[in-house]
């Protein structure tokens, strides 16, 4: 199992139904079985092929009817009723797609690879209290969301670009991740480009220059 997906799993709550949307290996379903976590579990991936690793894995629950494996889109082919989703390995806008199709669940785990903002966004214009948001580093950045349905966290413009964890608490992994950024527009900001480009990167500096200074000064 990779830091990654003990990560995502470190994040799992106790649920009766379990979905894992895009589960390729069946891992996160596997730790919650093995851990008492769930009762019942669907495992869904659009790809025929990915779901046979899933149900290669998870076979002895599947046999024994408390895993069912569903070759859908999303959640599409999953009946309401399930208390915690896990969407991991999908773009923002992807993962606010399945969820706004199915229906926001009442826990939720959500690690996407891009466009955390626009995931924020969505959970808190639905109403929910975010009970984890940050940065861990396995071979790459990844953020990690996570929490419930119910309540209205109010983050803030900064909270909802870069996390609320991440701005009380900043872990190494976020500091390099910001960091590295900031180093990139650097030098993309010394070519030649348009002034509205140009307004973009310098706008972008600016913001990442007063969260690292802002945790400089806490340190």
């Amino acid at each position: 199992m990779t830091k990654r997906i003990r990560e995502i799993c470190s994040a799992l709550p106790r649920v009766s139904v379990f979905a894992d949307v895009g589960c390729d290996h069946g891992y996160c379903t596997r730790y919650m079985f093995e851990r008492g976590l769930c009762e019942r579990a669907y495992v869904t991936d659009i790809g025929k092929k990915c779901l046979q690793k899933a149900e290669s894995l998870l076979a002895a629950e599947i046999a024994a009817g408390k895993c069912v494996p569903v070759c859908c889109d999303g959640l599409s082919g999953v009946p309401q009723g399930v208390d915690c989703v896990l969407i991991a390995g999908m773009g923002g806008e992807e993962i606010v797609r399945i969820l706004e199709g199915y229906g926001l669940p009442p826990r939720f785990v959500l690690q996407p690879m891009k466009n955390s903002e626009k995931v924020r966004a969505y959970l808190l214009s639905r109403g929910v209290t975010i009970e984890r948001d940050y940065t861990f580093f396995d071979g790459k950045h990844y953020d990690l969301i996570a929490g419930r349905r119910g309540g209205n966290d109010g983050y803030t413009d900064s909270e909802l670009r870069f996390g609320r964890d991440n701005l009380l608490r900043p872990s190494a992994a976020f500091c390099e991740k910001i960091g590295k950024e900031r180093a990139e527009l650097r030098a993309l900001a010394g070519t030649p480009m348009s002034n509205v480009s140009r307004r973009g990167i310098l706008d972008r500096l600016n913001e990442l220059e007063v969260v690292l200074d802002a945790i400089e000064n806490d340190l």
